[in-house]
């Protein structure tokens, strides 16, 4: 990483049930700091970060939406252009895991690229009472091919993991990005492709 450069500018999306830790999902990775008193977000929250991933640096732009009905005017304008999705459940919720299929159909209706990268996560495995075996994640994330993590925002567990193996991925779909840097001759450093950022913790089928 001697000349610094960024490769890539990425839209990435957070999107789940109202309550499930979309907000202090971000928080956690972007300012790694946790606030048990989280409101709910209003609209769109938005951030941005720089991940070094396999010697490539990626600028992610982050957005953070409302999982409450009321708030979800904008919902085409914001799934518009994203390059990888991060899909959250509560696993001491079954419910909010029961809607992950109405989320994905959304993503399907509103997303202009059908091959971005997904990534489920089931958060907040610091909690005793679990409604959601990893197992059932798991189960589902296979189904609909997609890369699955549990994590905790409150404990930091997985979280960054999370991140690190999405934004892997979409460097290795490089129609995904390569539109836009094409015409600067960059080259990816592929020798880690098949490590994984996280030693394997996610999985992808």
């Amino acid at each position: 990483m001697a000349d610094q450069e960024v490769l890539t500018t990425l839209k990435i999306l957070i999107i789940g049930e109202s309550g499930v830790g979309k907000s202090s999902l971000l928080l956690r990775f972007t300012d790694d700091t946790f606030d048990p008193e989280q409101a709910a977000t209003i609209g769109v929250d938005f951030k941005v970060k720089t991940l070094a991933v396999d010697g490539n640096r990626a600028k992610l732009a982050i957005w953070d939406t409302a999982g409450q009905e009321r708030f979800r005017t904008l919902t085409p304008s914001y799934y518009r252009g994203a390059q990888g999705v991060i899909l959250v459940y509560d696993v001491s919720s079954k419910s909010s895991f029961n809607k992950l299929d109405a989320w994905l159909n959304e993503l399907e209706t509103f997303s202009t690229r059908h091959d971005l990268i997904k990534m489920l996560v089931g958060n907040k495995i610091d909690v005793e009472k679990r409604d959601v075996s990893k197992e059932e994640g798991l189960k589902f994330a296979r189904k609909h091919h997609m890369l699955f993590i549990e994590a905790s925002a409150k404990t930091k567990e997985g979280v960054q993991c999370a991140f690190e193996e999405l934004v892997e991925k979409i460097i290795q779909t490089p129609g995904l990005w390569e539109t836009d840097n094409k015409r600067n001759g960059v080259n990816l450093n592929n020798d880690q492709a098949q490590g994984g950022a996280c030693g394997g913790y996610c999985s992808v089928i």
